[in-house]
């Protein structure tokens, strides 16, 4: 049997080593850190003050920012692909940015905007809104770098979209609320909820766009990845590996999900739904 890919066998071998070096081998030596820690000592670790408000502060931010990327970044998708302005190629250009732009000098460019004295912190402390130092700039923060995954997976899916349907729906008098909310939304949801769970999933690990604007106050603004930080600098590696695999389950079920999603947008597409 003729293979498509010349040296099958030893590209397979190749890339099965590479991804058990960098990704499975890490992950594994963790996983194996936090089950040495033992049950009761995990639930002593997980259970303490400072940990569940870290993992509060990281949920409860993360699910601020997938909920404000979802509707800009759906905004965002719309506009770049329904519509033709001066600029639209650097505009669309910017939504990378977040990905290669290192997330320490994120933070840092964030914290001068945010803090009082800063272009943006000004206005809004005149408002009595404060950002840096506080879960709103953490939010800030963590939608800043995950908003590309929402419109670079809705976007693709709106630019294949085909008009018969909405021209079909438009000549029966459907208004333009009624074609996004009939025809539209659904055909980009299984797309729209992928972007919003790989944002939220990048959201809860993220690291260097935060602690520059969070002060990393304990129980107030302190979030997992850095919590976990911390305990590997006080060489307390049992509860480091413990929350870190926590965290780790966390963005597992969330991967998982998005899979669950994606093969079910393919059936539908399949089955012509």
């Amino acid at each position: 049997m003729n293979r498509v890919i010349p040296g099958f066998s030893l590209s397979l071998g190749i890339t099965v080593l590479y991804l058990s070096l960098i990704v499975l081998l890490p992950l594994g030596a963790l996983v194996w850190q936090a089950l040495d820690v033992g049950w009761e000592r995990y639930l002593a670790i997980m259970s303490g003050a400072r940990t569940l408000a870290a993992f509060r502060i990281t949920l409860s931010t993360a699910a601020l920012a997938t909920l404000f990327n979802g509707v800009y970044g759906l905004a965002l998708a719309w506009v770049l692909v329904r519509y033709d302005f001066p600029g639209k190629r650097y505009l669309d250009a910017l939504v990378d940015v977040p990905f290669a732009l290192p997330t320490a000098v994120a933070g840092l460019a964030l914290s001068a905007l945010f803090v009082k004295n800063g272009w943006f912190g000004g206005p809004l402390a005149a408002l009595g809104i404060d950002v840096a130092y506080t879960p709103l700039g953490i939010a800030i923060a963590m939608a800043f770098t995950s908003i590309p995954f929402v419109v670079r997976t809705v976007q693709p899916v709106l630019e294949d979209l085909a008009a018969d349907v909405e021209e079909a729906a438009a000549t029966l008098g459907a208004s333009d609320l009624r074609i996004f909310a009939r025809i539209i939304f659904p055909a980009i949801l299984p797309a729209f909820l992928t972007g919003a769970s790989l944002g939220f999933a990048r959201s809860l690990g993220e690291f260097g766009a935060i602690i520059f604007i969070a002060g990393n106050l304990p129980l107030k603004t302190e979030v997992v990845s850095l919590l976990t930080f911390i305990r590997i600098e006080e060489y307390d590696y049992p509860a480091a590996a413990a929350i870190a695999a926590t965290l780790l389950g966390f963005a597992f079920v969330l991967l998982f999900l998005v899979n669950m999603l994606q093969l079910w947008q393919q059936r539908r597409i399949g089955t012509g739904d």
